[in-house]
C-alpha cells in the first residue's frame, strides 16, 4: 500500500482483526454484485469505501424517480440513467482508485457462470427468484461464497452459503428451485426505505468478513428482520442432501 492508501484505510488498519494483512487482502479482492437498486446501493457503496479493488455491477434495469426513495447510490439528475453506470458513478466519488466493470444486461445462467469464475466473493441483491436460483447455482458450480439478501415491505432476511466449506447449504437447499412462488415486488408491495440500507450494508459486512478472514460468517444460519417492531430471528440451515442444485458435487 502507498500513503495514501495507509491514510484512507487508516481506520480498518487499526482493527488487529484487519490490520495491514486484511486491508491488502481486501483491496485484491473481486465482488460481483448482481442488482444496483435498494440492496445492491449500500452493498456496494460500503464495498468501495472499503477498498474492495474490483466491484462488477450486474443490473438491466434503469434509475426510475420511484426508485430514489430508497437507492440511495442513484440521484434525481441520473433519472434514465442505467442502474449500473449510476451506481458506478456513486462509487468512484467515493473512491477513485475501485475499479468498476458494469454489465446492464439480465443475466443468465451461462452468462453469471463467466461473471463469478474469478469471483472473491457474490452478494445477490436482486428480488427476482429465478435470477435468484441462477446466482447461487453459478456459485455452487465454482465454489464461490455467496451473500444473499432481500426485503420487501418491513421484513428483510440474509445469509451466508459458502460452498467452501464441507457440508455448507446453498440457497436451493433453503429456496426450492422447483417450488414456485409468487413473486413480490416492492412497485406492487412496497418496502419501508431504511430496510434496504439496513440489510444492504449486512452484506456488505459479510463480504468483507469473508474476504479479510474476519469472525464467522452467516453460513449454515438465516437472519430474519421485522423492522415495525425490531425483532430479529436466527433459524439454523442445513443442507439438503437431495438438493438438485448441490448434492451431485457434495462428497461424504
Amino acid at each position: 500500500m502507498n500513503d495514501e492508501q495507509l491514510l484512507r484505510y487508516s481506520r480498518h488498519i487499526f482493527l488487529d482483526e484487519i490490520g495491514i494483512e486484511g486491508q491488502e487482502a481486501i483491496l485484491a479482492a473481486h465482488a460481483v454484485v448482481v442488482g444496483a437498486g435498494g440492496l445492491g446501493s449500500p452493498a456496494a457503496m460500503y464495498l468501495a469505501s472499503a477498498g474492495v479493488g474490483r466491484i462488477t455491477l450486474v443490473d438491466d434495469d434503469r434509475v426510475d424517480l420511484t426508485n430514489l426513495q430508497r437507492q440511495i447510490a442513484h440521484t434525481t439528475e441520473r433519472v434514465g440513467q442505467a442502474k449500473v453506470s449510476s451506481c458506478a458513478a456513486s462509487l468512484l466519488a467515493i473512491n477513485p482508485h475501485v475499479q468498476i466493470s458494469t454489465v446492464q444486461e439480465r443475466v443468465d445462467q451461462q452468462r453469471l457462470q463467466t461473471l463469478v469464475a474469478d469471483a472473491s466473493v457474490v452478494l445477490d441483491c436482486t428480488d427476482n427468484y429465478r435470477t435468484r436460483q441462477a446466482i447461487n447455482a453459478a456459485c455452487v458450480a465454482q465454489a464461490k461464497p455467496l451473500v444473499s439478501g432481500a426485503a420487501i415491505r418491513f421484513d428483510g432476511q440474509i445469509s451466508v452459503f459458502d460452498r467452501r466449506r464441507h457440508g455448507a447449504a446453498c440457497y436451493a437447499c433453503l429456496f426450492s428451485p422447483e417450488e414456485t412462488f409468487e413473486e413480490a415486488s416492492c412497485s406492487s408491495m412496497g418496502v419501508f426505505a431504511p430496510l434496504v440500507g439496513i440489510i444492504g450494508t449486512m452484506q456488505a459486512a459479510e463480504a468483507l468478513k469473508l474476504i479479510a478472514g474476519i469472525g464467522h460468517s452467516l453460513d449454515g444460519r438465516l437472519m430474519m428482520l421485522e423492522l415495525k417492531d425490531m425483532e430479529w430471528n436466527t433459524m439454523q440451515v442445513a443442507r439438503n442432501p437431495l438438493c438438485p442444485v448441490c448434492s451431485r458435487l457434495h462428497t461424504a
